[in-house]
């Protein structure tokens, strides 16, 4: 069920939300609504706990008989598009505790704010945290499933922000796409119906091409196709293709990790928390949602999205450590670990981006190390780029959308940790640490010198506990991130 958002003029509504600053002081509405019931809200908020404070909420029963809810905005000073999205998903909350299935909210006048930004900002927060995945439930009472399913936002300026607002939900898709593929089991989402999902969006203008082993092998895809050899299901690489800008202008490349399930292989991962493993495909779920959201919104921009689709399995047919492979560049790998696999899944999907494309830059994704989420926890991505330009843009966008990032090093002395003594490199460094770093020194070599970022997913691709505007489960991470990245700096939008 997708949560529906309204935009229209003040009503009679049966339940209503309002809002109140840090240290209680009313916005115009809520002063307006405590004069009609008397000072009856001043002076329950005095006899509460309440201070006004972000996430705060406070759930009235007016002498009418109407239900008020209370939301806090935080201070006035702090106001923007992160805040009044935190303020969105407290208000889902809120909504979600009540006897009926919507309600309305009358928030407008913040000083100094535009109204249609506050109110769309808002919805977007209430949007992306109304999601859940409850496909699969079958003994669920109705009442343990999600049921909100209206927010009507009150104002005369709802023309305003009806506009402001089709650009986010354009977002919240691509978002939601997202989420939907990382949570899937991976019985489910296979390379297969990953390939298939990423076909869909032809109906939204997308061109988009799918290699199969075949092809990939005439290709000397072989890094890719080695990942995939001990698994039944084929191996995929999908191309899609955003064409909004001019025809002569180079494309914005986007590459994606696609592992669908990994058991990394020969060199097995131990049986705790494996099943979390059905997200190593969470890079490609990304890049998949980033091509809807620019379809969506019909971005002035060309952009491609590479994703390299696998499945790492243990079997006769398994790739074993020591096996050398020669990738589609023609160098060549020694495989010493068979579970960093993604990087090589990254290395053909990279050279053949760059090969055929010609692109603008290239930004991949991948849920690759565990060594970024000993280093950073789930609180932002790695970011590795030797363009400092590219990693200023990713870090702003990033800090806008609340998608946070961190700059860690590519010195060429972490290179030489990944030299081998039969190949050209070898797929895993040394054991003095530094993991995430030389998985990135990796993936440079597949660069050829085009502008490139790498960003290191593995810690905040899934969360173990609710978010401001994400519960338990999948986020999504990236989305809004390079949305905003390309919007910002290749459309010229502000």
């Amino acid at each position: 069920m997708t949560l529906e958002i309204c935009f229209e003029k003040p009503s009679n509504q049966k339940i209503l939300c309002l809002g109140v600053y840090e240290g209680n002081e009313f916005l115009s509405p809520t002063d307006a609504w405590d004069k009609k019931l008397n000072g009856f809200l001043q002076q329950a908020i005095n006899n509460s706990k309440f201070k006004g404070s972000l996430e705060q909420t406070l759930t009235l029963f007016a002498p009418d008989g109407s239900q008020l809810i209370i939301l806090g905005l935080g201070m006035k000073k702090d106001q923007n598009e992160l805040q009044w999205q935190k303020i969105g998903s407290s208000l889902v909350e809120a909504l979600r505790a009540s006897p009926t299935d919507e309600g309305a909210v009358e928030i407008h006048s913040l000083e100094g704010c535009d109204t249609a930004q506050v109110l769309s900002n808002i919805a977007l927060g209430a949007l992306l945290k109304s999601w859940r995945f409850e496909k699969y439930f079958t003994t669920k009472k109705p009442e343990e499933l999600f049921s909100l399913k209206k927010i009507t936002f009150l104002t005369l300026d709802f023309e305003d922000c009806r506009k402001a607002f089709q650009h986010l939900e354009s977002i919240t898709e691509g978002v939601f796409l997202t989420r939907t593929v990382i949570t899937e089991p991976a019985n489910v989402i296979t390379p297969e119906s990953l390939a298939h999902i990423a076909e869909s969006l032809k109906k939204e203008g997308v061109v988009v091409e799918t290699l199969e082993e075949k092809e990939m092998k005439i290709l000397g895809m072989n890094a890719l196709l080695g990942v995939g050899q001990g698994s039944h299901k084929d191996s995929k690489l999908v191309i899609m293709r955003w064409e909004g800008g001019p025809k002569s202008e180079a494309p914005l490349a986007f590459i994606g990790k696609g592992v669908t399930f990994d058991t990394g292989g020969i060199s097995i991962k131990p049986a705790a928390n494996m099943e979390e493993m059905k997200y190593d495909m969470g890079g490609a779920g990304v890049v998949i949602g980033l091509m809807k959201t620019l379809a969506l919104r019909k971005a002035k921009v060309n952009a491609v999205g590479v994703v390299g689709l696998v499945e790492n399995m243990p079997s006769g047919s398994a790739q074993r450590p020591g096996d050398v492979v020669t990738s589609m560049s023609g160098q060549t790998i020694e495989v010493i670990n068979t579970d960093a696999e993604g990087r090589l899944v990254l290395a053909d999907a990279l050279w053949y981006a760059q090969d055929r494309f010609k692109p603008k830059l290239m930004i991949d994704l991948a849920t690759l190390t565990g060594a970024i989420v000993v280093c950073l926890g789930s609180e932002r991505a790695g970011l590795f780029t030797s363009h400092e330009d590219l990693a200023k843009k990713l870090t702003n966008a990033g800090e806008k959308v609340g998608e946070l990032l961190w700059s860690l090093p590519l010195d060429d002395a972490y290179d030489k940790e990944i030299n081998s003594d039969i190949a050209d490199m070898k797929n895993i460094g040394g054991p003095r640490g530094g993991g995430a770093i030389t998985a990135a020194k990796f993936l440079q070599r597949f660069t050829n010198r085009v502008p490139w970022a790498h960003i290191d997913i593995a810690g905040v691709t899934w969360t173990q506990k609710d978010l401001p505007t994400c519960v338990k489960g999948a986020t999504g991470f990236g989305v809004r991130l390079l949305d905003r990245f390309v919007a910002e700096n290749y459309e010229g939008r502000q």
